[in-house]
């Protein structure tokens, strides 16, 4: 599925997207754009024209864990994202996600304008990524859980088979 990341931001909001295995974000761009409605056209836009099929969104959670301003504003915007997407908005934690953008940006050497250029599009980058390792650790759970249920039925059903070729033995013993 073609997924599409966004950290939203007044003046500016990055954009990534991941392959289509959902395995591996990578970031998209950039847009620069202070009026709400005219940057929620381009991100639909761009959503179309990557054909994503679900939009997950940075939330600007405090580090307590409470919700302020800023994430009111960042739900809303989502919200008007799916209405003319109409595709999914799924919000994703983005508590230090800026912090770790700087340090990829740093470990890249990247600075000054550059810096200035691509930070957000690498946060949603690892907003997204964030988002996929978390969707693969939980499908490894779900799938080592139907494993570990299947082996458990397979034993009832054994256990099952057993008392009732027990019962069936005890039966023709008895003459019946």
């Amino acid at each position: 599925m073609r997924i599409l990341a966004i950290d939203y931001g007044d003046a500016r909001t990055g954009l990534a997207s991941c392959d289509a295995y959902e395995s591996i974000a990578s970031p998209v761009g950039t847009i620069a754009e202070w009026n709400r409605d005219k940057l929620a056209a381009k991100i639909a836009e761009k959503a179309k024209e990557l054909g994503s099929e679900l939009i997950v969104m940075g939330l600007p959670v405090n580090m307590d864990g409470s919700q302020g301003e800023r994430a009111q504003k960042c739900r809303e915007f989502g919200a008007i994202i799916a209405d003319i997407t109409g595709l999914e908005v799924v919000f994703r934690d983005e508590r230090v996600t800026t912090v770790q953008a700087i340090g990829i940006l740093n470990e890249a050497n990247v600075r000054g304008k550059k810096r200035k250029a691509v930070i957000d599009a690498v946060a949603a980058c690892v907003i997204l990524q964030d988002y996929l390792d978390a969707l693969q650790i939980a499908e490894k759970a779900v799938s080592r859980f139907a494993l570990v249920m299947k082996e458990q039925i397979k034993g009832v059903n054994r256990d099952e088979r057993d008392e009732a070729g027990q019962l069936n033995h005890r039966m023709e013993q008895n003459g019946r």
